[in-house]
């Protein structure tokens, strides 16, 4: 018998519904689990070893503010269906605010999105005259010989301009790494525009008469961008979704070319939980150390080598309504370690409480750098030394200073990742009763809506059987590399 136990229903003569354990209670899993049991799918149990919902994508407050692990925003370029979900389950709540955000660009601060006014008005003389000489020499510049990496692929297409100003130091501070150690596939969904003349046609399409409704704007819940995922589990729940917090996987059960159970070790002890279908959405490489008995050694030898970057995130607690009236700070520039610097409340345009507001910087960093074991005093200190060096003083009384650590912030593509995750990924799909997707599953750089669009995928290939339909699943899969990261 599987997990269904071959039950007939006396009364409809139907088969018992399927029984899916998913596994991770971030947007992915929770999207997944939410519609797999409103379409009345399967019979879902949720398990994470955390004590709440969100995953990365959770909030929590801070002197009565909200705060995000880090910036989150939801984008109207979502799925139709996935956006049509999210304003139902959010109604009012969510609210859809114009982006207002600044990067600092050859010392200078520049509204982004880039707006061509703005641009043209505080952009150095000399950066837009260098960038006007890429546009135009561009037809006579020779390709990048070589094997393409993601260096020759931005020079090749914007010109050393935007790439040695802007995404060249970006991307050494997120991933810490040359430019030249990272694949292409990271330009292909991280890099907005493949050319100067994309980048300003999009910039273009926010002028008056040729914006959308939405253009320029983003979604954020009236409390927090954890409200979403937080409706997400409260609706999943009405629908008969279980749920299991504190729940640590120990193991990933399998019989051949089949998981049978996932094992967790909880308060009473190890517990089996037997599946028809597992829908996992921890990180790839977590997932592969955990199937019992051990994949072939090149897989594990794969998974050794794939890695993920860590983030801390700094909150600075402040004695004032507003820091700035920006709600993002970016900083591609090397003289900052900061790669982001987000203040909550203007976010969601919160006044209250009064006489406080929180700025949430994001350090990239990785177990056993200098600033991992940084205290949260020390790294305020330092926090507000970068300000300073920003020409942003902090000049208000702090209250305090608190962080978070995220160990798996980023996936991070260095030119062996793709070969790695190929061999890891056809052997994972070779599997019966295991499904893996989501940002953390697929090692993908993707937003939430992203997220539950691949849920929603995952969910539409389960047959009535608790099978997977592999050549629907090979389809969904082949719409996934065009998902492109909305900054």
């Amino acid at each position: 018998m599987n997990a269904t136990q071959q039950v007939i229903d006396a009364g409809t003569g139907t088969r018992a519904r399927p029984i899916v354990r998913v596994l991770g209670a971030g947007p992915a899993g929770l999207a997944a689990a939410y519609t797999l049991a409103k379409t009345s799918k399967a019979s879902v149990e949720v398990l994470d070893r955390a004590a709440f919902p969100g995953g990365n994508a959770a909030s929590f407050q801070i002197e009565g503010i909200c705060c995000d692990l880090g910036s989150h925003r939801f984008h109207p370029v979502a799925d139709p269906e996935v956006m049509a979900d999210v304003k139902e389950l959010l109604g009012d709540d969510l609210l859809l605010r114009p982006r207002h955000g600044r990067i600092r660009l050859g010392g200078r601060w520049v509204h982004f999105p880039l707006k061509p006014a703005d641009a043209m008005r505080r952009l150095p003389p000399s950066f837009v005259a260098s960038l006007m000489g890429d546009m135009a020499t561009k037809p006579f510049r020779g390709k990048s010989q070589g094997e393409p990496t993601f260096s020759s692929v931005l020079n090749d297409g914007l010109g050393p301009t935007i790439s040695d100003n802007f995404y060249f130091p970006y991307v050494r501070k997120l991933f810490g790494l040359d430019p030249d150690e990272l694949a292409v596939t990271l330009a292909e969904r991280r890099v907005s525009g493949s050319s100067v003349s994309k980048i300003l046609m999009k910039m273009a399409r926010m002028l008056p008469g040729l914006a959308s409704p939405t253009t320029g704007k983003f979604y954020y819940p009236r409390r927090g961008f954890g409200q979403i995922v937080e409706a997400t589990e409260a609706a999943a729940r009405q629908h008969g979704v279980r749920f299991r917090y504190g729940a640590e996987i120990t193991r990933i059960e399998r019989d051949g070319g089949r998981v049978r159970a996932v094992w967790t070790r909880e308060a009473e002890g190890e517990v089996r939980h037997e599946s028809d279908q597992i829908f996992s959405t921890i990180p790839l490489t977590r997932l592969v150390n955990m199937i019992d008995p051990a994949p072939p050694a090149e897989i594990l030898e794969a998974a050794a080598g794939m890695r993920f970057r860590g983030m801390i995130l700094i909150y600075l607690v402040l004695e004032t309504d507003q820091f700035t009236e920006y709600d993002a700070h970016y900083f591609p520039e090397l003289s900052t370690p900061l790669s982001r610097m987000s203040e909550p409340k203007n976010y969601n345009a919160a006044t209250e409480p009064k006489g406080v507001t929180v700025l949430c910087a994001e350090l990239p960093s990785d177990p056993g750098d200098p600033w991992w074991d940084m205290t949260d005093e020390e790294l305020g200190e330092a926090y507000k030394g970068w300000l300073a060096d920003l020409d942003l003083p902090v000049t208000v009384p702090v209250r305090h200073c608190e962080t978070r650590r995220l160990r798996q912030a980023y996936p991070v593509y260095d030119l062996g990742y793709e070969e790695r995750f190929d061999l890891i990924d056809e052997w994972l799909m070779r599997l019966d009763g295991i499904l893996n997707f989501g940002r953390q599953g697929l090692f993908a750089h993707d937003n939430t809506h992203h997220a539950f669009a691949m849920a929603y995928a995952a969910a539409d290939v389960l047959r009535s059987d608790g099978g997977i339909d592999k050549d629907a699943w090979a389809a969904h899969r082949a719409e996934f590399t065009t998902h492109r990261v909305e900054d």
